[in-house]
């Protein structure tokens, strides 16, 4: 039987949705028998959605690459680091075919503040291996990535109670 073609996703944008699109797409996948790595960028601790994808057991790898301290100007050494490090063990395990689908939470981030090279994520788009379903999310995503993805969605706030002085809620935004 032939694998049907695997595609690379972006979800970008101000507004809310793009992680948990991206869960969505690794519950549909988890629920076709397929692998899943599911990898945070910038992001580290447990998080509801790390809570509930660790319950998946195998089916779902969970990787962290971040302290979770970093939430804007110049970005540490050591965060810097953390991030290319998790490229580089993106890229290998890619190469080595263990998983039908790789997440890259908040990658985008990790590019517009300077964590990893653009081209680097350029190359890795350019590496993957065709029986990989890749998805890339976070905001700022740069146009160079979303020209070499298939699906593109951009979520766009229209109103948030964030603005009112709500804070992230556990279950909802964390």
């Amino acid at each position: 039987m032939q694998k049907e073609t695997r595609f690379v996703h972006v979800y970008t944008g101000k507004g809310k949705g793009k992680t948990t699109a991206a869960l969505g797409l690794v519950l549909r996948a988890v629920g076709a028998g397929w692998r899943v790595l599911f990898a945070q960028f910038l992001k580290h601790g447990e998080f509801s959605e790390i809570k509930a994808l660790k319950k998946l057991g195998n089916h779902v790898t969970i990787r962290q690459y971040g302290s979770g301290r970093f939430t804007k100007g110049r970005p540490s050494e050591k965060e810097m680091e953390m991030a290319r490090t998790g490229l580089s063990e993106i890229m290998q395990v890619m190469e080595e075919g263990k998983y039908d689908m790789i997440v890259l939470d908040e990658i985008n981030v990790a590019v517009h503040f300077g964590f990893i090279p653009l081209e680097s994520i350029i190359s890795l788009l350019k590496k993957r291996h065709r029986d990989v379903e890749l998805v890339l999310t976070g905001r700022w995503a740069p146009k160079e990535i979303m020209e070499r993805a298939d699906l593109v969605t951009e979520a766009r706030k229209i109103k948030h109670y964030f603005s009112k002085g709500v804070r992230a809620r556990e279950g909802i935004e964390k």
